[in-house]
């Protein structure tokens, strides 16, 4: 069996665009050929029922990321690639995840209190147009996450905070119910480029400024001709530092292909003659997959057929693994005996606040783990509701809050990673 899992899927909200094949698609796939890893691919398809609401729309997109993957050379006899919605036990555990999963932590969700702030700062009703779906969307992630009980998930830096939640979901069920998930740990893949748009910002299907990836060459030549530049003519030098062109032409070119381009910058390039630089060195590597996307866009019966394949894939780790966790949480078949749907599991000692008064009068609370050692101590507060307030954001942020409290504190007891660790595990487990 291999040693480590791997699990990352797309949400099918959109026409993948160079971005995406940069960004996820293309690392994903040259991830698929490493030996010993065991790859799970799928795409999200319940997550884009959470921001889109036109069903043909959802449809295509799915055709279309399936059809990039496939074509861009993922292979489904090495990895399990499935469709979300086609593994009944993904929503399920969703359900038994979000009864161990606070309220508290999924009101720090970034996409909820973003979409809450907007409210506010409209002065609208905070809660104006926030599904219960988009509040929800960090436990559907985890339950993905650990359907499968994956070791590494790659993400960009803003998805970190979904990873923790999903080891904290992980932590607060093994807590009530015994080792059952794999806490997961994000990838963050520093070499993958973040690709700008023809406007200069990230490119974004929320800035209509995409390049799709499968556009016929024609649309790609038109495309990249749009792309904004300065004023600067034939002659001039110009920089490479911000700009759009050479920042994804870097994304398909090898170094030495980069450095023979900053060099005609420095010369003074046309912006015309750049363009199609990149141009031609997009499509080198985009036209050899173009005809076998195409293919599988004009017959989808092929990809419902790999999908459907993958899903069985799936299932004969999920539908195990699923009736293993209902019998965990007690639900279980009538004639089993009694004490077999009676028996706890024990509970794991925990680290825990105590707070307490000096003979000075100061209030001061300490950090102590399951074993009563020392991990953190206070110094004096006025009142025991400031003390209790600094409890409150510990337990809130954990280690995050550490930085802020420094000058409430004693000089730790250990190192700040074991104050950290213990900090979680308290959260995991309340």
């Amino acid at each position: 069996m291999p040693s480590t899992r791997f699990l990352t899927g797309i949400t099918t909200s959109g026409t993948p665009h160079l971005g995406n094949y940069v960004g996820s698609i293309r690392p994903s796939v040259r991830a698929s050929l490493t030996a010993g890893v065991e790859s799970y691919y799928f795409l999200a398809d319940y997550h884009a029922l959470i921001k889109i609401d036109e069903p043909a729309r959802i449809q295509r997109s799915t055709l279309e990321i399936a059809a990039s993957w496939l074509a861009a050379g993922l292979d489904p006899e090495r990895v399990v690639f499935y469709r979300q919605s086609d593994v009944p036990e993904i929503p399920e555990l969703t359900w038994l995840l979000t009864c161990v999963t606070g309220k508290g932590v999924l009101n720090r969700a970034h996409a909820y209190k973003a979409a809450v702030d907007k409210n506010t700062a409209t002065e609208q009703d905070p809660d104006m147009d926030v599904t219960a779906g988009l509040f929800m969307y960090p436990v559907l992630m985890g339950a993905d996450i650990l359907m499968f009980n994956a070791h590494k998930v790659p993400v960009g830096r803003d998805q970190i905070q979904h990873i923790e939640m999903a080891r904290d979901m992980a932590n607060s069920f093994n807590h009530r119910y015994g080792e059952h998930f794999v806490p997961p740990q994000a990838v963050i893949e520093e070499s993958v480029a973040t690709l700008p748009g023809l406007d200069g910002r990230k490119m974004s299907k929320s800035y209509d400024n995409t390049i799709p990836l499968f556009a016929t060459r024609e649309q790609l030549k038109k495309l990249i001709a749009g792309i904004v530049t300065d004023s600067r003519a034939p002659g001039e030098p110009k920089e490479t530092e911000g700009s759009a062109l050479y920042q994804i032409y870097q994304a398909f070119a090898s170094e030495e292909e980069s450095t023979a381009l900053r060099q005609a910058y420095a010369d003074g390039i046309a912006w015309g003659d750049a363009k199609q630089v990149l141009f031609e060195r997009i499509d080198r590597e985009i036209a050899p997959m173009r005809e076998a996307y195409l293919d599988l866009i004009n017959h989808p019966a092929k990809i419902e057929a790999i999908l459907l394949a993958g899903a069985v894939k799936a299932r004969q780790r999920a539908t195990p693994f699923m009736t293993e966790l209902r019998h965990a949480v007690g639900l279980r078949k009538l004639g089993d005996p009694v004490q077999a749907a009676t028996q706890k599991v024990a509970k794991t000692a925990l680290p825990s606040f105590k707070q307490y008064r000096e003979t000075d009068g100061q209030f001061r609370f300490k950090l102590v783990d399951a074993q009563g050692h020392l991990l953190m101590q206070s110094l004096g507060f006025a009142s025991p509701k400031q003390a209790g307030q600094a409890i409150a954001t510990l337990q809130r942020e954990g280690s995050a809050a550490l930085p802020g409290l420094m000058d409430q504190l004693e000089p730790l007891a250990v190192d700040v990673s074991t104050v950290a660790a213990a900090l979680q595990q308290l959260a995991a487990g309340t």
